[in-house]
């Protein structure tokens, strides 16, 4: 039970940081979103870019994690052969399921961002210095 709490813990981690990241990011860029939206871009396009840079964050933290897990097996089962531990296994499978499960859950943390985005005025936003 205590390792599924630490899952769940490290999973609201890193939405907490993709949902920083974002609001951070759309703070930073509420003139240029400002701009874009006067160009033509619709509220619904913002919204989906916004998506994007989620998913976009959430694959690559995945990916990275999953190369760097991978990787300090490697390392371990190496130093370890000594020891009796010949074989590397990796759980293809599951590294699949987590890095599905991030994507949805990228998605999931850019919600609030995204709304945020959408919701800029584009008056204002050009104007803001």
């Amino acid at each position: 039970m205590d390792n599924h709490r630490s899952w769940v813990f490290a999973i609201v981690i890193a939405l907490v940081g993709i949902v920083n990241t974002l609001g951070l990011s759309i703070y930073e860029r509420i003139r240029e979103l400002g701009l874009l939206r006067a160009v033509g871009m619709t509220r619904g396009a913002v919204a989906r870019m916004v998506f994007g840079e989620s998913l976009i964050v959430a694959l690559l933290g995945a990916l990275l994690g999953i190369a760097i897990g991978v990787g300090f097996g490697w390392v371990m089962q190496r130093a370890l052969v000594d020891a009796g531990i010949t074989e590397l296994g990796i759980p293809v499978g599951r590294l699949v399921v987590y890095l599905v499960l991030a994507g949805l859950l990228g998605l999931l943390a850019g919600v609030g961002p995204a709304i945020r985005a959408a919701r800029i005025r584009m008056l204002d936003a050009i104007a803001y210095e």
